[in-house]
């Protein structure tokens, strides 16, 4: 055998454990009746896609609002690309706050933490119109401002902005379904 292929095989050798260990969890964690929240369903169970597909996602406001709402519409949509007629609203408030977290000796900062929490309610359409749940996901990030790159510096308060839309849209997207399994729906 020769040494490219020695070291090839022996540097695919981790990656192989942790995709077969993977494997083993998945089957573990299947055994005992664990399956994902939007994922098929199973047996005699009904289908929540739909239901988070006829979620309509209220007005947001600012640069993060619209990135949470194109966030939240591709999770509500996303295994049911047939659009069913709206019946319920969403409602998200995103408010980002800024927080220094280190400073330089000339008082200016070099990290900053940045905490988005989004309030959030969920009501059918009908007339008058009923609440089915409500709540409020809060995600956190930082990032560190480069001296004298400011374009550097917005790259990476944009990219901690994405990043925490991402995770406060999969955390609302998994509340909204807990609710409607959980007989929320209409």
């Amino acid at each position: 055998m020769s040494q490219a292929a020695s070291s090839t095989s022996s540097s695919e050798r981790p990656v192989v454990a942790r995709r077969l260990l993977l494997a083993g969890l998945a089957g573990s964690l299947a055994g005992c009746g664990f399956r994902p929240l939007n994922g098929p369903p199973a047996a005699g169970e009904a289908d929540i896609a739909p239901e988070l597909a006829a979620v309509r996602i209220g007005r947001t406001f600012g640069r993060t609002g619209q990135l949470l709402h194109q966030a939240l519409d591709r999770r509500l949509t996303a295994r049911n690309r047939t659009a069913p007629a709206a019946r319920y609203e969403l409602t998200v408030s995103p408010l980002p706050a800024y927080e220094a977290l280190g400073y330089r000796r000339d008082g200016a900062p070099t990290r900053v933490r940045m905490v988005i929490t989004a309030p959030w309610t969920l009501q059918t359409l009908s007339v008058p119109a009923r609440p089915v749940a409500a709540g409020s996901a809060r995600a956190v990030d930082a990032y560190n401002v480069v001296d004298n790159e400011y374009f550097a510096s917005v790259v990476s308060s944009e990219a901690a902005e994405r990043r925490l839309v991402e995770q406060i849209a999969e955390e609302i997207v998994l509340r909204l379904a807990l609710s409607l399994r959980e007989g929320g729906a209409a």
